[in-house]
C-alpha cells in the first residue's frame, strides 16, 4: 500500500467549501480552504469580506487510499481529476498560495499565461527575497500555480522589487 501523503482537491457542493473544511478538520484531516480577503464599499466606508478563492474547492493532504472515504463526506461531490487520476497539487504550490493570500487582499484568479520580461528579486511579501520572473509595466504581482492551471494576481508597491540578472529562477513569476 502506498502511504505517501499528497495534496488533492476536493470538489464540494456549491457554497459548501467552509462547511467541508470544518468537517475535515473535525475528522483530523489536514486541509486548506483558501480564502480571499476582499475590500468592498459598504455605505460610506470599506468593509473586509472573506470569500473562497476557488469556488467549490478544498485542498486535502492525505494518502491516495483515503480518497474513497473523503468522497463519502457530507458536502463532497467528488475529487478533481486530471487525466483520469485524482489531481495532485505540489506542496510548494500550497505553501506559496498560503503565503500569497496572507500577504495580499482582493486577489484575482486568471487562467491566462503571461509573457515574462525580466527577472527580479522581491524584497518583501510572500516572495520575500526570492527571485521571480516579472513584467515591470504594471503594479501587479502574479504567482503561477501550474498544478491548478491558475495565476494569482494582486497589486503591490513597486518599491519592493529590484531588477536582477540571474540564470536560475523559481517557477513562480510576478508581473510588476
Amino acid at each position: 500500500m502506498n502511504s505517501i501523503r499528497q495534496w488533492y482537491i476536493v470538489y464540494t457542493k456549491p457554497r459548501c467549501e467552509k462547511k467541508v473544511a470544518e468537517l475535515l478538520t473535525r475528522k483530523k484531516i489536514q486541509n486548506y480552504y483558501p480564502c480571499n480577503k476582499i475590500l468592498k464599499a459598504a455605505g460610506d466606508k470599506k468593509k473586509l469580506f472573506i470569500e473562497p478563492l476557488f469556488s467549490s474547492y478544498v485542498f486535502i493532504n492525505v494518502c491516495k487510499e483515503d480518497l474513497v472515504l473523503i468522497k463519502q463526506l457530507n458536502g463532497v461531490i467528488n475529487m478533481v481529476y486530471w487525466l483520469g487520476e485524482p489531481a495532485v497539487v505540489r506542496e510548494v504550490e500550497i505553501d506559496m498560495l498560503q503565503r500569497f493570500l496572507n500577504e495580499h487582499t482582493s486577489v484575482q484568479l486568471e487562467q491566462t499565461k503571461v509573457n515574462v520580461n525580466e527577472i527580479v528579486r522581491v524584497s518583501s511579501g510572500p516572495f520575500g527575497d526570492k527571485q521571480v520572473q516579472a513584467s515591470t509595466k504594471t503594479k501587479v504581482v502574479k504567482m503561477s500555480l501550474p498544478s491548478l492551471g491558475y495565476t494569482l494576481a494582486a497589486k503591490v508597491e513597486t518599491g519592493t522589487i529590484n531588477v536582477i540578472n540571474a540564470p536560475n529562477v523559481t517557477r513562480y513569476w510576478a508581473q510588476i
